[in-house]
């Protein structure tokens, strides 16, 4: 199964592929990785095993465009999403690149180690887009200064990938709960065995956040929470949302559906 993900991720970041192959590519990797973990969890605690072991995962954020608080942000939601928890070493307002430190299950932080640089390709790819048409639209309501559309870019840039974070993160935790929900012993979904067994796999995971929740405090009992942005822009948002939401993750999700959404009306 591994080698399968990485297979599809390879093809998914070759540069001859199309935006649409390579975010279906990275689709089929995440749900795969998510199958993957939730069949695992179930198997060890039918089997009687000790559950999945916790450790930790340095990830670096890349600072490029002033932007790396974002990211952060971004890519810590993903992996909350995961059953993770996260800090952050240099997250500053410069250029700089800065490291996340990931606390999860083991089987989480594999998913994680494979599918963020793709996930984070996509975000990027249509931030930048999205940013670069936004600047080229108010360019044209009036005369605005070069350091006006710059900084109307950066804003939007931001804003963008936050929500697209958030977007992206309600619906893994929707695709994991359905899992749940659907889970059998032998994978089939057959009556009188998934109910159970998707219980099974809920307890499992729940103990997971309560035991990575444990470790993080041990490792980090004084961590100091960094101030958010004070930058953002409602457009750059709600696009950012709605991209999210629309993001090629292989979780059978439509846009719109989820009742979930958190997207105010102010924001």
């Amino acid at each position: 199964m591994v080698e399968r993900v990485r297979g599809l991720l390879r093809m998914a970041e070759d540069p001859a592929v199309t935006d649409a192959e390579s975010q279906a590519f990275t689709a089929k990797a995440a749900e795969l990785m998510t199958r993957h973990a939730i069949a695992e969890a179930e198997a060890r605690a039918e089997r009687g095993e000790e559950p999945d072991a916790i450790s930790r995962m340095d990830y670096t954020v890349s600072g490029v465009g002033g932007h790396g608080k974002a990211r952060v942000r971004a890519l810590a939601d993903i992996s909350a999403a995961y059953g993770c928890q996260s800090a952050v070493r240099g997250n500053n307002s410069e250029n700089t690149e800065r490291v996340m430190i990931l606390v999860g299950t083991v089987s989480a932080l594999d998913a994680l180690r494979m599918l963020l640089p793709s996930i984070s390709m996509q975000m990027e790819a249509s931030a930048k887009f999205m940013s670069s048409s936004h600047v080229a639209d108010i360019r044209e309501l009036r005369n605005y200064t070069r350091s006006e559309l710059e900084t109307e870019r950066k804003r939007y840039y931001r804003s963008f990938v936050r929500a697209y974070g958030q977007a992206v993160a309600e619906r893994i935790r929707e695709f994991r709960a359905r899992l749940q929900e659907m889970a059998s012993p032998d994978g089939s979904g057959g009556a009188g065995e998934s109910v159970d067994s998707g219980r099974g796999a809920e307890l499992v995971l729940r103990d997971d956040v309560h035991r990575v929740g444990e470790e993080f405090q041990k490792q980090f009992p004084q961590l100091r929470k960094h101030r958010p942005e004070r930058t953002h822009s409602a457009a750059g948002y709600r696009a950012g949302y709605r991209r999210g939401r629309q993001a090629e993750l292989g979780l059978d999700t439509p846009v719109g559906s989820g009742g979930s959404s958190v997207l105010n009306e102010g924001e």
